[in-house]
């Protein structure tokens, strides 16, 4: 007898090769999952270019804490990675072009260094209005602070 009307199915799937395993399924959704939340944070990561300094380890660190939870080193892990993450925030940010006019307006400012000069910028200063000389004004005191007080090594900006 002939059969007739012969029809095998497979269940394979896309490829005709043995299908992954359990846990070799669930580290590939990981992974595409990591992928996917990391594209989606890059305008965010853009936003605050100042601050990767402290996120990017403290991300890292706070992962590798929850990933190894159940083990001591874990706990170790955890929390400098958390407190890197919670300080970030407490630095100031770029501003992007207003932030490097800024920045260089300060290099050009430290150059002041006597009180003579200091003093000469000041008088040259006060014959414009502070509503056009704020900016550098501000920055002036923000050194003449910086230098007043010795500086500890290791305590903010250096």
């Amino acid at each position: 007898m002939r059969r007739r009307n012969l029809v095998v199915w497979r269940q394979s799937g896309l490829y005709d090769g043995p299908r992954p395993t359990r846990a070799r399924r669930i580290r590939r959704r990981i992974r595409i999952a990591a992928l996917l939340a990391l594209v989606t944070m890059w305008p965010a990561a853009r936003a605050v270019r100042v601050r990767w300094r402290l996120l990017v380890p403290g991300v890292v660190l706070t992962v590798t804490g929850v990933i190894l939870r159940g083990n001591p080193v874990g706990s170790l892990v955890l929390l400098p990675g958390l407190m890197l993450l919670l300080s970030a925030p407490l630095l100031p940010g770029a501003l992007g072009p207003d932030s490097a006019r800024r920045s260089e307006l300060e290099r050009e400012l430290a150059g002041y260094t006597t009180t003579r000069q200091r003093f000469d910028l000041g008088a040259t200063l006060d014959r414009y209005p502070d509503g056009v000389t704020y900016e550098l004004r501000d920055i002036l005191a923000r050194q003449d602070t910086a230098t007043a007080y010795p500086r500890i090594p290791g305590c903010g900006r250096g």
